[in-house]
């Protein structure tokens, strides 16, 4: 029997029982949607945390207070407990690393702004006016906190976006007096909506010079202290150079944890990397479930063609080409719904990025091909056994059973 007859024969195999047919290509449709659409979610949190954390600027080095006990960073990291205060002037003393570019102190607290009788609670940040460049972070309106003496600071504050919009409305703000805590402050600038950045949303923030958020805030503590390395090359020696500075200061301990953006950023794409594998994993488990569908559903063909195999071998059929007809017939179905699913998988996705537009839910290549592939494995490998058994009947009592 040729090639062509062979799928000839499976196709009219496979069109005399329509719903049987459907149901089988249905099953494993499904699996290979789910591989395709939970791996799209899976690899878009990944893109997406990569592409967040990497907004918030370019070769960061990041100081917190506190020792980690851990070789590398994790996101547990990020709440450190420490005998001694991260100060302003261990902030000004990084400056005079060599390969350290720009330097932003942060005091980070809550309070609660009010103007014309509205009042809201807000994230409001200490810091100077290299932040703006560190961040990379855009005005919509006005200007940032002027540069000067970091110890001390006009009555100016630089609002995000929403507060703009939930304070002011469509009234311009730059200029207004407001009450942030128990002081007033004149405010200079409305940045750019932004969105989520180093755990802190920049639209609801209100930035003030950091020794006034200190005063508010009755600390000398900094919450953290970013760092820009002059290069991209030079993001170890700068973060050498601020442990060794710090450890100077603080009377030979380093009492502080220096993390670089590049090595935050390989440890959120390794665990999500990781994540991805595993619900692709989970998601594989119904194209194995589809497989055993395909081995029922073949073997009960078997039975239910025994005469029409006797007439087969009668006429000088060989086993083999009993087997191959079998096979083909399980690969068409195999192929049938892996074609389908790739096209309900790539739908779904699609309807996840139209209801989330900022989550870049796209199916990686990779699992795009593994599904197929597996799926056409999955199918054949389970088409083996009803095959062999097609295969072995004798045509005589095949025939007899008509």
């Amino acid at each position: 029997m040729r090639s062509a007859d062979l799928i000839r024969f499976a196709r009219d195999a496979a069109a005399g029982h329509p719903l049987r047919t459907v149901l089988l290509v249905l099953a494993m449709a499904i699996g290979v949607a789910a591989v395709v659409v939970l791996t799209a979610l899976g690899d878009g949190a990944r893109r997406y945390v990569l592409n967040e954390f990497s907004s918030i600027g370019s070769n960061l080095v990041i100081v917190l207070p506190g020792r980690s006990q851990t070789g590398g960073f994790n996101p547990g990291n990020a709440v450190t407990s420490t005998p001694r205060d991260l100060t302003i002037d261990d902030a000004q003393a990084l400056l005079r690393a060599s390969s350290v570019y720009r330097a932003a102190p942060l005091a980070v607290g809550t309070s609660e702004i009010s103007y014309g009788g509205k009042l809201r609670e807000v994230t409001v940040v200490g810091t100077t006016a290299e932040f703006v460049e560190v961040r990379r972070l855009s005005l919509a309106h006005g200007r940032f906190l002027v540069t000067g003496d970091w110890r001390r600071g006009a009555s100016e504050a630089v609002i995000g976006a929403r507060i703009q919009d939930e304070m002011f409305g469509r009234q311009n703000a730059l200029g207004q007096l407001v009450r942030v805590g128990d002081r007033r402050f004149r405010i200079v600038g409305v940045l750019a909506a932004s969105g989520q950045g180093l755990g802190m949303n920049t639209d609801e923030l209100v930035i003030l010079p950091v020794p006034l958020a200190q005063a508010m805030f009755n600390s000398n503590t900094l919450f953290r202290i970013l760092v820009e390395a002059s290069s991209r090359e030079a993001i170890d020696s700068a973060k050498a150079q601020v442990s060794e500075i710090i450890r100077l200061r603080h009377e030979g301990e380093l009492d502080v944890t220096v993390i670089t953006q590049d090595a935050v950023l390989a440890t959120f794409d390794r665990l999500l990397g990781t994540m991805t594998l595993a619900v692709a994993g989970i998601a594989a488990i119904s194209l194995a479930v589809a497989g055993i569908l395909v081995m029922n559903v073949m073997l009960v063909s078997v039975t239910q063609r025994t005469a029409e195999i006797g007439l087969l071998k009668a006429l000088g059929a060989s086993a083999a080409t009993i087997r191959n007809a079998f096979l083909a017939e399980a690969a068409m179905l195999s192929i049938a719904g892996a074609l389908v699913g790739l096209l309900l998988g790539h739908a779904g996705a699609a309807i996840i990025r139209q209801l989330f537009p900022a989550y870049p839910a796209f199916p990686p290549a990779w699992a795009v091909i593994a599904g197929l592939a597996t799926a056409l494995t999955t199918g054949v490998l389970f088409g083996v056994q009803p095959a062999r058994r097609a295969a072995r009947l004798d045509p005589v009592q095949a025939l007899a059973r008509r």
